[in-house]
C-alpha cells in the first residue's frame, strides 16, 4: 500500500510517498481502509522533531491524527464494528497515522461516519472538533446565558467553537481577520472583531464569561485577554508552548487545553451534523501524495483552513 512516512525528524522534505506493507490488525485493533486524514498543526510539530516528549513516535512514522474511512478487517475480540462499516476517529498521536491507504486504529475510539456528509469530509472533524468541545465545556464551563471571547475564530477549531458556543445559546465574541470575518459571522458569532485593525482589548467593552485563545499571540497579548475575564471565569489556551495566565485576585483560571480522544463527545458532534446542527467546514482537499508539499505550505504560513487529505484509492 502507499503511505507518507518520515524516517527522520526534519522539515517536510523528510516527508516520502512510499510502499509499505499492508498492515495487521492485532487483538482490539480495526483495519481502516481510508478515505481521507486532514492535516493539524501538531502534525508538522511532530515531524519536526518538537513533540518527542509527549509524542514519542517510533521511526519511520506515518501522520494522520484524523481518519475517516471503511472498516476493512476486524482484530480478535472486536465487537460493534463490522466489515464494510463507514467510521470517524481521532487516532493516538504516538500510533502510525492514517496517511496512508490503510491504518490500524484501536476499536474503541472509532464512531459511525456522519452520513449527510462525504466520507472523506468527515475527516475534517475528530481533532478540530473535539479541541473546540473540550475547551468550551470540558474546561471553560460554558453554558446558556454567557459570553464568551473566541481568539482566533477563523481557523478550524475555530469554526467549530463559534458554531458549538453559539448553539448552546453562549453569547459569542469572535476574533477573526478580513478574510474569513464573514465566514465567522455565518457561524454563529454575534460580534466579530478584526483584530487585524482593532485592539482587541478596547474593543471588549463588557466582560466575558470564557476566553478561547486559538491563536498564537505573543505572552503579552495573552496576558492581555485574562483582563476582559470577569472575577470567577476561565482563560483556555491551546498555545501549549506559552502558558495560560491566571489572575489570582479576581480568581480567573488559565487552563492549558491538551485534547484527548473521546469516542463518545465524537459521536455527539456527529449526530450535531446529521440533524444538521453543525456544520463541516473543509476549505481544500489535496491528494495523499501531495501531503509532504501541504506541509510546506503550512510552515510558510500558506494555509488556511481546513485541509482534508484524501486518498485516491480509497475515496
Amino acid at each position: 500500500m502507499k503511505a507518507v512516512r518520515f524516517h527522520e525528524y526534519g522539515d517536510p522534505g523528510v516527508l516520502r510517498y512510499e510502499d509499505v506493507d499492508l498492515p495487521v490488525p492485532a487483538a482490539g485493533q480495526v483495519r481502516v481502509r481510508v478515505a481521507a486524514t486532514s492535516f493539524n498543526s501538531v502534525d508538522g510539530n511532530i515531524r519536526g522533531g518538537f513533540m518527542q516528549g509527549p509524542i514519542p513516535v517510533r521511526l519511520p512514522h506515518t501522520p494522520g491524527l484524523d481518519v475517516a474511512g471503511t472498516v476493512d478487517a476486524l482484530g480478535e475480540g472486536v465487537d460493534g464494528l463490522a466489515v464494510g462499516d463507514q467510521v470517524i476517529g481521532f487516532l493516538p498521536m504516538d500510533k502510525p497515522g492514517a496517511a496512508a491507504e490503510y491504518v490500524l486504529a484501536p476499536a474503541e475510539v472509532l464512531t459511525p461516519a456522519p452520513t449527510s456528509v462525504p466520507l472523506a469530509d468527515a475527516a475534517a472533524m475528530p481533532v478540530v472538533a473535539l479541541t473546540a468541545r473540550q475547551a468550551l465545556f470540558d474546561h471553560g464551563k460554558l453554558v446558556a446565558g454567557q459570553r464568551v471571547l473566541i481568539n482566533g475564530a477563523g481557523g478550524a477549531v475555530g469554526g467549530y467553537a463559534v458554531q458549538l458556543a453559539s448553539g448552546a445559546g453562549a453569547h459569542v465574541v469572535a476574533t477573526a481577520s478580513g478574510r474569513s470575518s464573514e465566514a465567522v459571522k455565518a457561524a454563529g458569532a454575534h460580534e466579530v472583531i478584526d483584530h487585524t485593525t482593532t485592539s482587541v482589548t478596547d474593543a471588549v467593552i463588557e466582560p466575558v464569561d470564557v476566553v478561547l485563545n486559538l491563536a498564537p499571540v505573543d505572552p503579552d497579548a495573552l496576558a492581555a485577554l485574562v483582563t476582559l475575564v470577569r472575577p470567577g471565569g476561565v482563560l483556555v489556551n491551546t498555545a501549549v508552548w506559552m502558558p495560560a495566565p491566571s489572575d489570582e485576585e479576581r480568581g480567573v483560571r488559565g487552563i492549558d487545553l491538551f485534547v484527548r480522544s473521546d469516542v463518545e463527545q465524537l459521536a455527539s458532534l456527529v449526530t450535531l451534523v446529521d440533524r444538521g446542527e453543525l456544520r463541516v467546514d473543509v476549505a481544500e482537499r489535496v491528494p495523499l501524495a501531495e501531503l509532504p508539499a501541504l506541509h510546506a505550505r503550512a510552515a510558510e504560513g500558506a494555509v488556511y483552513g481546513k485541509v482534508v487529505v484524501v486518498v485516491s484509492s480509497a475515496a
